[in-house]
């Protein structure tokens, strides 16, 4: 096995949830970056293909909501994260820079604060 695939797989299980969101935003935030300079160079393809990664991790964010616990919380981040997938599809079918820029720091803003409640003992976070 490669060591380094070892190395990423025991990193990511012995992670917090808090931490494996953080993750999330942090990948979904280097995807977008990555998709305007490809659409500025018409380079469609792998516009694409960040754009769609970009998805992936807003599906993966909504997908480690905890609903019960999380109430009005968990109700309005996935109403966010919603959004989120709408604008990045929009960004994507249109080719569209300025949506891709104002996504970035909305998601940046989100990934401060789970950075911040990462920084909160375990139990002040359980219902996120």
């Amino acid at each position: 096995m490669n060591p380094y695939a070892a190395y990423k797989r025991q990193s990511i299980t012995t992670m917090t949830p808090i931490e494996i969101v953080v993750k999330l935003y942090d990948e979904c935030e280097r995807q977008l970056n990555r998709s305007i300079p490809f659409i500025e160079e018409k380079q469609y393809g792998n516009a694409h293909t960040a754009l769609a990664r970009a998805s992936e991790m807003v599906d993966a964010l909504r997908e480690v909501l905890n609903m019960e616990a999380g109430g009005e919380i968990s109700k309005n981040l996935d109403s966010l994260y919603a959004y989120f997938y709408r604008q990045i599809t929009y960004a994507d079918t249109k080719k569209d820079v300025k949506t891709v820029q104002e996504l970035i720091p909305q998601i940046g803003e989100l990934k401060d604060a789970f950075v911040q409640l990462s920084k909160l003992p375990r139990e002040a976070t359980a219902a996120v």
